[in-house]
């Protein structure tokens, strides 16, 4: 459910108070944190997939059906997970965090932080005109 325009507005008031008050504190929040984490979810869900061809090949070698076809849902289930994770993760040169700039950003992240504001607020702008019109 998207957010009304009132409540973009009052996050986006919020987030800027924030990078106000303490710009490192909101830098640490958003840094490199959910790339580390999605990059660990994508290999352990490797790591299943491969704990799922043991027990598909496994099953089939025992001829015991049940375990090959949870040997083959646990490397879909890996499959979905890595995959899924793969394409959230950021690239390695993009602090972003997939919001705004991250630790480390300098004045590259204040860059990207500024032009992501200054879309967020022609957008604002631009639906406004039309209400008005």
């Amino acid at each position: 459910m998207p957010l009304s325009d009132h409540e973009q507005r009052m996050l986006e008031q919020m987030e800027r108070a924030l990078y106000a008050e303490d710009p490192k504190f909101a830098s640490s929040l958003e840094g490199n944190e959910l790339r580390t984490y999605t990059r660990k979810r994508v290999y352990q869900a490797i790591a299943g997939f491969v704990v799922g061809i043991g027990l598909l090949m496994g099953g089939m070698v025992a001829q015991l059906i049940w375990l090959s076809v949870v040997g083959f849902l646990i490397m879909l289930g890996c499959a979905v997970v890595a995959v899924t994770g793969w394409r959230r993760t950021p690239p390695q040169g993009d602090t972003s965090g997939g919001a705004r700039g991250g630790r480390g950003g300098g004045q590259g992240g204040a860059r990207q932080r500024r032009s992501m504001m200054n879309r967020i607020e022609e957008r604002w702008q631009r639906r406004r005109e039309e209400r008005d019109d």
